[in-house]
């Protein structure tokens, strides 16, 4: 089966999805998006306000401030793919349960599975946790582990992992940005080095 019919299967079971509540209180569930072919996988915590109404990820505030940072590292929507951790919006965008995590992240892991990105790029706690959790990595905050890199062994595929900051968090700080800015820039130079520029 090619990758894009394994990404186009997962989506479509996402979105008939209703393995936890959350699936009650959606608009649209959000799959994910972005090439088959990606080099690159970012991984955020859960849809908002406007990823519900759309079913796309990252199209809010946070998702234009991503596009900025793309920018910053070289890259764009189409060339990476972009999944979430939960891939139903929590109501008010409380926090995920782990229950609700333990529940949808095989959707996840059948997507990297089936991309086998060389560089996953986690964005913020709960997708740093739950990718270093699977790597056997210690995880103590997204501030200790964000923007150093790591290589690790992930769903058996052998990756480099680089955690920062949810581009959320650039909105309301400016310290944050400036590091999310610090972070995007050392990505644009490790996607150069291994040579996974396109």
């Amino acid at each position: 089966m090619s990758k894009a019919v394994v990404l186009e299967t997962v989506a479509s079971e996402v979105r008939a999805c209703t393995k936890c509540s959350l699936w009650k209180t959606r608009k649209n569930a959000v799959p994910g998006e972005g090439s088959p072919d990606a080099k690159v996988f970012f991984v955020g915590e859960a849809p908002g306000y406007w990823e519900d109404v759309k079913g796309e990820p990252f199209v809010g505030a946070a998702g234009k401030f991503l596009d900025t940072l793309f920018a910053e590292a070289g890259v764009s929507r189409s060339q990476v793919f972009i999944g979430n951790v939960l891939k139903c919006r929590p109501p008010n965008n409380r926090a995920p349960s782990p229950a609700e995590i333990e529940i949808c992240t095989p959707f996840l892991d059948r997507q990297i599975a089936a991309i086998k990105p060389k560089l996953i790029v986690t964005l913020g706690n709960y997708s740093t946790a739950y990718i270093f959790a699977k790597a056997m990595l210690p995880f103590n905050g997204i501030t200790n582990a964000r923007g150093k890199f790591y290589q690790a062994n992930v769903l058996g595929l052998a990756v480099t992992l680089f955690p920062t900051l949810h581009p959320a968090a650039g909105l309301y700080s400016a310290r944050y940005k400036q590091l999310l800015f610090e972070d995007f820039r050392l990505l644009k130079a490790k996607i150069l080095d291994l040579g996974l520029a396109i």
